[in-house]
């Protein structure tokens, strides 16, 4: 669930780039990257952590140019700890093409092998972006003929990036001395938007991720790019674009609209906010006919993206809506952090509980979803500190049950709370009192019903159900080794870096 940005503009890139990636930055805060493009020279800068920290007053003023594109990281495939996976990625053969990526190829190892041995290209690293970079640098050459390109002969190699690559992509890329290229996996997986800004000297583009970053650089939202499709501005601001997948189909990533997304944001014409309300409506529709049992004092969010389903359902069950943990602004997102134990240390950090709306009550915390329960837990714990009478639980989004493979850090079914366990057993383990799952049918329709039209979504870590079609359960058990696999090794340093902190302290 990276965050990608490209433009194309009439006056400096750099500080519309900059602050496009601070509006994107809880898409990933792992790495940062930007390059600018000046006729046919590429001016890079990028490195691990925030876009704030990475990017220094002496970065901006070597970032020249009017066209760039940027990037925030979350990790997925590859190395999380690793500065040479930051994106963007840059290749110089046939032309010079950098490259940013959100989402993951599912195909990855495969196009590796078939880079080294058949398009005789080499990649670096272990990211699946700097395969999908050589994959549409081999399909660029494979279509040139005469050393020159146009929009036509680009289109023709996404239409081989797409029969190629398989799993989620969106995509921003500058070609040095030519111009912008954006396009969209077939499925319409991971999200992109473009718009339109005046300027005295002509139209400018924004490319996104999400629509925020549009509204607040002053840019119109025109429109989602769809699924196959690609678009492409030359360096003067000429747009073209093309549908270049025969059989592209819409089915965006519903954990955008629980978590991922902020709400301000309007994703392939959904508001995402919206969307939200429009869960707590259906938890308390379930509540009032299943559960009316329930004495809920008070209903409290778990900030900040349960917070407009905990409204809705305050609101539709005529009980106290009430803020009870205070955030720290400062302290990252623990579902991007790697290692259980980093991200239980800062849940504590990141809360903190409000001991008068919690003393003596019967109180119905709302979360947009439960996927590993460290954080759920230590909040539970925190409402019982703070003296809560019983502890009701209610998750916007289903039990996340299966592994994502499309770009979201939830690869294990080990890793998973809900893995071979029920409700009550879930219930448990959180130490709650009561504990309630959205419906997989509820979660679709609090969705589709804000754009009827949109009627498929990617739903497999509720259902298993992978709509690429090419994730077997050998596939599976593989992603499942290397993750356990690459867990050990993280685990190692981390013991090693703790014994030589002790012996210096000593």
């Amino acid at each position: 669930m990276c965050g990608i940005l490209g433009i194309v503009a009439k006056s400096p890139a750099n500080q519309l780039l900059y602050d496009g990636l601070l509006m994107l930055q809880h898409r990933g805060q792992d790495a940062s990257g930007i390059v600018t493009a000046q006729g046919n020279t590429f001016h890079m800068h990028k490195g691990l952590g925030l876009v704030r920290d990475v990017f220094r007053t002496r970065n901006m003023r070597a970032l020249a140019g009017n066209i760039g594109i940027g990037h925030v990281r979350y990790p997925t495939a590859g190395s999380a700890n690793s500065s040479a996976e930051a994106q963007p990625f840059y290749v110089n053969s046939p032309f010079g093409i950098v490259l940013s990526h959100n989402g993951n190829l599912t195909n990855a190892e495969q196009l590796n092998q078939e880079l080294f041995r058949t398009d005789l290209r080499h990649v670096n690293t272990n990211s699946d972006s700097e395969v999908l970079l050589n994959v549409l640098a081999h399909e660029l050459q494979e279509s040139t003929r005469n050393g020159q390109l146009d929009p036509a002969t680009i289109f023709t190699a996404v239409a081989g990036v797409h029969k190629r690559c398989k799993g989620a992509y969106a995509v921003v890329a500058m070609i040095a001395g030519y111009g912008l290229l954006a396009f969209r996996d077939p499925f319409g997986i991971r999200p992109l938007v473009f718009g339109t800004a005046e300027s005295e000297l002509g139209d400018e583009y924004l490319i996104a991720s999400e629509s925020v970053a549009l509204d607040t650089l002053g840019f119109k939202l025109i429109r989602d790019i769809q699924p196959g499709e690609a678009i492409f501005i030359d360096e003067d601001g000429n747009f073209y674009n093309k549908q270049c997948a025969p059989d592209a189909s819409l089915n965006p990533c519903i954990f955008e609209y629980v978590y991922l997304a902020r709400p301000d944001s309007v994703i392939d014409g959904i508001s995402v906010y919206e969307t939200r309300l429009n869960m707590g409506e259906h938890l308390a529709e379930k509540i009032r006919s299943t559960m009316h049992h329930l004495d809920i004092d008070v209903v409290i969010p778990i900030p900040d993206s349960s917070r407009p389903s905990a409204l809705q359902l305050a609101n539709s069950l005529g009980i106290d809506f009430r803020e009870g943990f205070v955030k720290n602004r400062y302290v990252g997102r623990t579902f991007i952090m790697p290692g259980q134990q980093q991200r239980r240390k800062s849940v504590r950090q990141k809360l903190n509980a409000m001991g008068i709306e919690f003393r003596g009550k019967n109180v119905m915390l709302v979360d947009d979803s439960i996927v590993r329960g460290t954080t759920s837990r230590e909040i539970v714990q925190m409402a019982r500190e703070a003296g809560a009478n019983k502890i009701y639980f209610a998750s916007a989004a289903p039990p996340v049950r299966y592994p994502n493979v499309y770009g979201i850090d939830m690869p294990t079914r080990q890793e998973l709370i809900a893995t071979d366990r029920t409700t009550e057993e879930i219930c448990n383990e959180i130490g709650a009192d009561y504990l309630i799952f959205q419906d997989l049918d509820a979660l679709n329709h609090a969705v589709s019903k804000v754009l009827p039209a949109v009627k498929s979504f990617e739903t497999s870590c509720f259902n298993g159900n992978y709509i690429t079609g090419d994730i077997t359960s050998e596939y599976l058990q593989t992603l499942e080794s290397q993750r356990n696999s690459n867990h050990s090794i993280l685990q190692t340093k981390l013991n090693t870096q703790l014994d030589l902190s002790l012996v210096f302290s000593e």
